[in-house]
């Protein structure tokens, strides 16, 4: 079966969603996003929706009190989230989490949370993806895909960017190994990540500080959609870790 190209789309439209109220635990995350969605542009079949982590972790009450007084008092969260450390800089700890993510502090956050608070992340962000994308389809009849997305920094490079911790209704990883590129050459080992390139460009119009949480992306390949696809399939195995 000839495998889709990234270069059968070439305009993508990213709209900020700006209409969600503030999430709390146990809210209808789905409902709220609906909404706010409806309210703003109106859903459509093979809309991309990018949504914040963080709400995730709020409306699943991933929070845990801290001690606002202490920057370091949520260290001994880190620990706990994780199951490997890194690498150790200071205050800084790089460790593997149970989710198998390789970040900084565990992903665990204070920021665009209360005082006192931190947010740790979703048990399981591919189920929280199924879960909003389930709801659109249930409840206006769409068929959506959706990404959860959280910030993360990148070995060797300055800068931070998203990237998908979670998505439902699309493929993580475009295979492009065995087709052609533009002068005919076999391509051997290109495998192109659209769940993080897809968060990377959502956050462009969420950015850190507006309170914005959801972004819809229109215009992806729809050759891209489709079902069994997890954004844990980003992460590298160990045997094939050069680093680890």
């Amino acid at each position: 079966m000839e495998k889709p190209s990234p270069r059968d789309h070439r305009r993508l439209e990213i709209i900020p969603i700006v209409g969600l109220p503030e999430i709390r635990p146990g809210d209808d995350l789905a409902g709220h996003i609906i909404g706010a969605c409806e309210a703003e542009l109106g859903l459509a079949d093979e809309d991309v929706l990018v949504v914040s982590q963080k709400v995730v972790s709020k409306a699943e009450g991933k929070l845990v009190s801290v001690d606002p007084d202490d920057p370091l008092s949520h260290k001994p969260l880190v620990l706990e989230e994780s199951v490997r450390i890194v690498r150790r800089r200071g205050d800084l700890i790089i460790s593997e989490t149970k989710h198998g993510f390789v970040c900084a502090n565990a992903g665990i956050d204070r920021s665009n949370v209360e005082s006192g608070v931190v947010a740790l992340l979703p048990d399981d962000s591919d189920r929280s993806a199924r879960r909003i994308r389930d709801a659109i389809r249930g409840r206006i009849g769409k068929t959506t895909a959706v990404i959860v997305a959280d910030t993360f920094g990148r070995p060797w490079r300055r800068g931070i960017t998203d990237i998908a911790l979670g998505c439902a209704g699309i493929q993580a990883v475009l295979d492009l190994r065995g087709t052609d590129d533009a002068l005919g050459r076999e391509l051997n080992v290109t495998e192109v990540c659209i769940v993080d390139e897809l968060a990377g460009a959502a956050e462009l119009v969420r950015g850190k500080a507006d309170g914005i949480a959801v972004a819809v992306i229109r215009g992806v390949n729809p050759a891209w959609f489709g079902e069994g696809s997890v954004a844990t399939d980003v992460i590298r195995r160990p045997e094939e870790d050069l680093f680890r």
